[in-house]
Order: structure tokens, then sequence, then C-alpha cells
């Protein structure tokens, strides 16, 4: 049986632990996908944004329209921008495989990673140990399964899938309610495909600050049909070749929704289950989740895990937070650091963009903990103001003793970046005062919604003398 130093199981975030630093361990890496490089590179973050900005370029007119440009969408050439975007993401996982190849330390498995005790692994009838093992092997979406649906299977597609179907579809229904269904729905819709979002809850991108939620729907519902506190019951062929999608409502009214494609944005799951990690004494929960403390450790010396299968977060940003962990814990196992999820960010690429920080004013009424909240309109700063926003706008929720934000969230364009300094406010400490009147804001630049969000806080509420 070969013995390594090293076992990492899975391409994605896994891959970018081995760096320079490992040149010297004797390393294994393990990769049962034929495509090579994780979700993010193929299937998830990256590609998906490559997608959003067409959508977002073929969405322009009606914005144009408003400010007295003539625009007009001919059209969007779905082969064109799907080949370009693989045609650059394709050769860059192949690379990656190529390079790991012909490492020197690092031996490439093809296959399923199974325990067959502790620290040793099976890959397709080859065992293999370690003194260490890390496990990173991320999520996938979660299947469903209806009455009916074998039989139109070709024309049901996840996220995994439907970025390189051959035939863009004229009717897309999309089924889900998070921040896939809601990014999808954008880029068809964008590209000219007629949208309809099912949802079995009355809530989109549900975890959001309510305010959030609402106001999202209501601006997606302009240009997608929203169709909520849907259940779906059933998938049937029609005889001109359709998807007929049958749900039925909280009363049990059915109704039947006709598409060229169907999405299925469910959510995802965790891939643990054929690890076989009872036979390694690896404690795992219910969903799959890989047990660790905060140096990413399982409670089996010498493994770890880091990224969809241990973490709370579901995000390519903690993965690699994560994986950062792992990576000095190994190379310094006597300076050991911990990964720091206080104030863990994200946000949808969707029209329009959300971001969030922290937590929500929902969850602060359920826990009874003070707060003061305040919200700024884009409209009512400068560049907001050139741009004749409708509708966007950053809330931001602070402790009254204490002047730190808990929360920050955003709804509206590059919502992504502006969160960026209101990160950097929580994660290092500094108090609203200081964030608004501690720098300069660029005027007239978009940010300025920020700081007056910022200066809403202290003007409304009226804090007690702060110290320096």
């Amino acid at each position: 049986m070969q013995h390594f130093d090293l076992i990492v199981i899975g391409s994605g975030s896994g891959n970018s632990l081995i760096d320079e630093r490992f040149a010297e361990w004797n390393v294994a890496l393990i990769e049962r996908d034929p495509v090579f490089g994780g979700t993010c590179l193929n299937r998830g973050c990256i590609p998906t944004k490559m997608f959003v900005l067409p959508a977002d370029l073929a969405a322009s007119p009606s914005e144009a329209k408003r400010l007295g440009v003539d625009l007009e969408f001919k059209g969007a050439d779905w082969a064109a921008i799907r080949d370009r975007i693989f045609g650059r993401i394709d050769p860059i996982s192949a690379g990656g495989l190529d390079w790991r190849e012909r490492s020197d330390n690092v031996t490439v498995f093809h296959g399923e990673a199974k325990f067959v005790g502790p620290k040793t692994l099976a890959v397709d009838g080859v065992e293999i140990s370690a003194d260490h093992i890390v496990i990173a092997t991320g999520s996938r979406p979660r299947a469903i399964e209806v009455p009916g649906m074998d039989e139109v299977s070709d024309r049901v597609f996840t996220s995994d899938t439907i970025m390189r179907i051959d035939t863009f579809p004229k009717r897309l229904v999309i089924l889900g309610g998070g921040f896939i269904a809601a990014e999808f729905a954008h880029i068809f819709s964008g590209l000219g495909a007629d949208v309809t979002l099912i949802n079995r809850s009355d809530v989109l991108l549900r975890g959001q600050d309510s305010e959030i939620s609402v106001a999202f729907a209501e601006a997606l519902g302009k240009r997608v049909k929203l169709r909520l506190n849907q259940r779906l019951s059933s998938m049937e062929s029609d005889d001109d070749g359709s998807v007929v999608v049958v749900t039925a409502d909280r009363n049990n009214v059915e109704y039947e929704y006709y598409a060229d494609a169907v999405l299925v944005a469910a959510g995802r799951v965790r891939n643990w289950e054929s690890l076989n990690l009872d036979a390694a004494g690896i404690n795992v929960k219910a969903d799959g989740q890989v047990v660790v403390d905060a140096r990413q450790r399982t409670n089996v010396d010498g493994v770890w895990a880091m990224g969809d299968i241990s973490s709370d977060y579901l995000l390519k940003h903690v993965a690699n937070a994560e994986m950062r962990t792992v990576q000095h814990n190994l190379l310094y196992p006597d300076n050991q650091v911990e990964t720091d999820h206080r104030f863990v960010p994200a946000a949808v690429f969707s029209d329009p963009q959300v971001a969030t920080v922290g937590v929500t004013e929902d969850q602060l009424r359920v826990w009874g903990t003070p707060y003061v909240v305040a919200r700024q309109r884009y409209a009512d700063v400068a560049y907001g103001w050139a741009m004749e926003d409708e509708g966007h706008f950053v809330k931001l929720i602070a402790d009254p003793r204490s002047w730190h934000l808990l929360g920050a969230h955003i709804m509206g364009p590059q919502a992504s970046s502006l969160i960026q300094p209101l990160i950097q406010a929580m994660s290092f400490g500094l108090r609203v005062d200081q964030m608004a009147r501690g720098q300069y804001w660029i005027h007239p630049a978009l940010p300025e919604v920020v700081e007056n969000a910022l200066l809403g806080l202290l003007a409304a509420h009226q804090p007690a003398e702060l110290e320096g």
C-alpha cells in the first residue's frame, strides 16, 4: 500500500492548498469528476458571472431609454456566448490537471475515494494511506423526483448542466427561490427567454433581511413571472415537445406551465455519501456535514475538512479561507490558527444585485438584541440621482451601545462591491462614526450611498458622546 504525507480529496479549493511550500511533501490528490478544478471554476461562480455580464448588457436598453439613449436588443447568440465562456474555462481546467500530473511530488488519482479504515482510502480498488488527509469534496445540486420526470429528463437541467445546453430555450421554468434560481432567472430573461420562476414558499432569497427579500421579489417580478406558494406535482411531455410542469397551490388548485426547458434550482447537498466516513471514525451530521472545529480539524487526528463538505457556508470565498487555515496548520503545527467566520459576506449576481454581511433585523428582533437601523436610497445621492435610480437601497444595522455595525444589506447596482468597506469595518472593529467621518468619500461616486447610510445611523439616533 502506497503511503503519502498528505492526501487531498477534491480538486477545487483543495487543489489550491498544495502550493510550493509542500514541495518536499509526498502528496496524493484525488478527483472523481472528469472535469478538474471544482465547482466554482467549471460549473459555479466563474461561468455564471461570465453569463451575467452579457445578460446585463442585453437587459440595458430599458434602462438606457429612461436616460434618453435609444438602444435595441436584437437577440443573443447563445452558442457564441457559451463557447466564448467555456473556450476560456475548459483550457484552464485541462491545464490545471496537466500541471498537477506533471508535478514531481503530487500523484493524481482519478476515481471515487472511500475510507476503508483510519487514514486509509481506497480509490477504485487501490488502497493508499497518509499522515494527513484533507476532505474537500464540495457539494452538488440537490436532485428532485416527481412523477413523469423521467419522461422529460432530456429537458430538465441543473446548474451543473444548463450552461452547456445547445439550444437556447424560448420558455424556461425555474424551480427554486434561492440565489441560483435568481441568477439564472436574470441570465435567461436578460438574453431573451420567457422565464417563469416557481417557488414553494412565498419568499425569495430566504435568509436575507426581509426588506431585501420583499424588494428583490418585486424587482425581479417585473422581468420574470413569479409563481410563489406552489409545490411541484409532476412533469409530462406535451404533443409539441414542450415540458408541462404541473404545480399545486396551498388550496390544491393545480396549474400547468409549458416550457422548452426546466432548471431545477432546489439548493445543494454535500458530497459525503461515498466517502464511507464511518470506517474512519469521522463524526458527521445527519445531512452529511463533516464536523470540524475552528482549526478545520475533524475528531480524528490528522484528518481535516474544509469547504462545502464541512462549512456552514456553501461559498467559495469561505472555502478558500478555510483552505488557508488548513494549509497553515499543516505547515506550522505548533502555531495553528482558526478560521474567522464572524462576518461572512454573500452576494447574489442577479438584477438587481444583492449583497449582505452580518445579521438581519429579523434575527435581532427574535433575539431581543438592541439595535438601530438606517436606510439610504441610491436615488438620494449624487450618482444615484444621475442614474435616475428606482427602488435600490442600503440598509445598515448597528449596536447603539458600541456603535459597531451588526449587519449591512444592499440591493442595487454594484452591491457586491459597495459592501466591501462595510465588511472591512466589521472585521476590524471600526465604529460607525469612525467609518463615516474618518476618511474621504469620493464625490460623486456611488459609495456615497454607504457614507450617507452611516451618517443616517448617527443622525437619526443621536448617539451619546463617543470616545475618540
